[in-house]
């Protein structure tokens, strides 16, 4: 299933996504990941499919504003098989297809768990955005925001939601921190004086081990939806 239409009616949704099934049944994780533009959102997927998708039920929906470039790209990786992948062309900016009207992305969300029922874990990546996207709560139940060394050390401490509030920041492509003349120990600094409590994870998605610590943060959720399914 690919959906085409575009996002044209902003409606702010900011309550909570119901967690039940109409069923009764427990619905699947919601992950969602933002960040701009080639910071790794779509090799941060591709790697966590690779990496979970032997133990989990997974499924993926992409967001472009024209095209359908990022699931094409997964579809070719195979790193899940077609039926788990379908895109959303949102036609405007992309945070208004995660955050502001999000019909388009929880039809996609409701009709992968009506077919591949019943599944653990639904990935949502937002196009490429500003340091302002933000998912809704009633779209997803945690968000990664991913950016990256080589777009400057300044990143974290400009914050904005993404950077703030994501439950999860992800700084890529620390390996190219001597190429770019980028100080991680100040980005780091940085990002625990932007997040407080809140963790980061520094990694390189093109190390051979780059994605686990991120793959470890998504099952600890995933083990805790899973318990309260179970009581």
């Amino acid at each position: 299933m690919h959906l085409d239409h575009p996002v044209t009616m902003p409606q702010r949704h900011s309550h909570s996504a119901e967690p039940l099934r109409a069923d009764g049944s427990r619905r699947a994780l919601r992950v969602g990941l933002g960040g701009p533009v080639g910071s790794g959102k779509t090799a941060s997927v591709a790697a966590l499919c690779r990496t979970l998708r032997d133990r989990w039920s997974i499924a993926v929906v992409t967001n472009d504003i024209y095209t359908r470039e990022d699931a094409e790209y997964l579809l070719r990786e195979a790193v899940l098989p077609p039926e788990r992948i379908t895109a959303v062309e949102t036609g405007a900016c992309p945070h208004t297809a995660i955050r502001d009207d999000i019909s388009a992305n929880l039809e996609a969300v409701e009709h992968l768990e009506e077919a591949l029922h019943p599944l653990d874990l639904v990935l949502v990546e937002s196009g490429g955005d500003n340091l302002t996207a933000t998912f809704s709560k009633g779209l997803v139940d945690v968000q990664i925001f991913v950016i990256d060394v080589a777009s400057g050390d300044d990143i974290p401490r400009k914050g904005g939601p993404g950077i703030t509030t994501a439950d999860l920041l992800v700084v890529n492509k620390t390996d190219l921190a001597p190429h770019v003349g980028a100080d991680l120990a100040t980005m780091v600094a940085d990002a625990e004086r932007q997040r407080g409590d809140l963790p980061t994870i520094f990694t390189s998605l093109t190390s051979d081990d780059g994605i686990r610590e991120i793959a470890d943060w998504v099952t600890g959720h995933l083990t805790r939806w899973r318990a309260e399914a179970a009581s």
